[in-house]
């Protein structure tokens, strides 16, 4: 288990049972963007199967952030599910949990750390994060089912999107 203190009195914690799962399903299914509407389920799975590092208040020990790695904890891993709570942020809590991360992975010999952002770059360059720099060179296999525009949910492929006005 890996913890820090910040000078604020803000916890970090890899401790799997210290993670509010309800929390941070609400978080992610309700207004991260790239996980809306993501089931309970899903979440519980993908936190199992991940290394979490949770960010908790230090009056209260509520979440306030959270993040999770997929590694294999000796040469890769992937940054995801990276939120921190509205009225949390403004802090560096952001900055902070991300080079948490780059650093607890690195005394493990992690050497690559990939993650996806549309609109946190600059949180990430922070800490050395950069673009890609031969992107061709990466490939993916996506299998997300197509989203309608407007809702946001899975189209079905056997009833067209109609808009009345």
């Amino acid at each position: 288990m890996f913890s820090l203190t910040s000078t604020d009195g803000y916890l970090l914690s890899t401790d799997p049972a210290r993670i509010d799962l309800d929390l941070v399903h609400h978080w992610l299914s309700t207004d991260a963007y790239w996980a809306l509407g993501r089931d309970r389920e899903t979440t519980a799975r993908a936190f199992a199967g991940s290394l979490p590092f949770g960010i908790y208040r230090p009056e209260d020990g509520r979440q306030v952030a959270v993040a999770r790695v997929v590694t294999d904890r000796a040469t890769f891993a992937w940054l995801c599910d990276v939120y921190v709570d509205r009225p949390a942020r403004g802090r560096g809590l952001g900055g902070w949990l991300a080079g948490a991360v780059r650093d607890h992975l690195a005394e493990l010999g992690v050497r690559r750390i990939l993650l996806c952002t549309n609109d946190a770059h600059q949180v990430y360059a922070g800490v050395g994060f950069t673009p890609l720099e031969v992107p061709e060179r990466w490939m993916q296999l996506d299998r997300r089912p197509p989203v309608t525009p407007i809702t946001g949910k899975e189209q079905s492929s056997s009833t067209p999107l109609t808009v009345e006005a």
